[in-house]
């Protein structure tokens, strides 16, 4: 149930309105912004929120079975605080928004609030972007405990792996680059697929303090699984960790470490289950 003062509802219930939707987005980093579909700024309880180009967004879709709600909002990259190169990092994502109404005529007679939720996926196009908003029930989709699996539930490097990952990170610096998909170090001479899985943490150039996974690793040729917000230049400093693919070989021959293993490699699958005798 939504709920207003008796100023704003009687505003609401007038033959006419002056209302505005107003987004207040706090990011993981703690930093605040607020946008509006007003056409000019607005000043709400000491946040501006900036008036930009219009967005279109869905209808937001909302069920009494606590199925997670949401919408989509799509606008053009025309704010300052909206960059390109932060979407692509991730910087908004599973930022925490709240979406409301006000009377923009009469901001005293406080908000409406519409929405609260997380942000999703975040699509760009050109300098277009479209972003997914989740609603509060999607934190009650997520997988509570683990399941018996042949493949290790930990994560190289973690406190269950015990593996020490800052013995076998290595810096360098890239030596081709083509696009933000990935780059050649020269010096990199360890066999094929050791950095595969592996996380690649960039330390100077356009990308400083960004991270990505590897996709694959060849004869010094690093390929990444996503590109790089920013292009990769000859020259910039990277400091490379290998990965784990999690499976009871990697772990004995790759790490020595199956003493700190956290699979069930040895439990029959579901083919051993289904299995029957055929007689011969």
């Amino acid at each position: 149930m939504k709920t207003a003062s008796a100023q704003l509802a009687a505003h609401i219930s007038g033959e006419t309105t002056t209302l505005a939707t107003c987004w207040r987005v706090t990011r993981k980093d703690g930093d605040v912004f607020g946008f509006t579909d007003f056409d000019r700024d607005l000043t709400i309880d000491g946040i501006v929120y900036e008036a930009r180009t219009g967005y279109t967004r869905s209808a937001i879709h909302t069920i009494s079975d606590l199925s997670v709600d949401n919408l989509d909002i799509e606008s053009a990259l025309d704010s300052e605080a909206l960059a390109a190169p932060d979407l692509r990092a991730g910087i908004w994502d599973n930022a925490e928004v709240l979406i409301f109404l006000v009377n923009w005529n009469a901001l005293s007679q406080g908000k409406i609030v519409m929405k609260r939720g997380t942000i999703g996926q975040v699509e760009l196009k050109d300098t277009i972007f479209k972003a997914e908003l989740r609603g509060l029930t999607q934190a009650l989709s997520q997988q509570i405990g683990e399941l018996y699996t042949p493949n290790c539930r930990a994560d190289l490097g973690d406190t269950r792996c015990k593996i020490n990952l800052a013995a076998l990170t290595v810096a360098s610096t890239v030596t081709a680059a083509e696009d933000r998909y990935g780059f050649t170090d020269t010096a990199r001479t360890e066999a094929n697929d050791y950095w595969s899985g592996g996380l690649v943490t960039w330390t100077s150039g356009a990308n400083a303090g960004r991270k990505m996974e590897i996709r694959s690793f060849a004869s010094g040729v690093f390929d990444l699984f996503l590109p790089m917000p920013s292009e990769i230049a000859v020259g910039d400093a990277y400091a490379v960790q290998p990965g784990c693919d999690k499976s009871f070989s990697t772990c004995c021959s790759k790490y020595n470490n199956a003493v700190n293993f956290r699979g069930e490699p040895h439990v029959p699958g579901t083919d051993a289950v289904l299995s029957y005798p055929d007689g011969k």
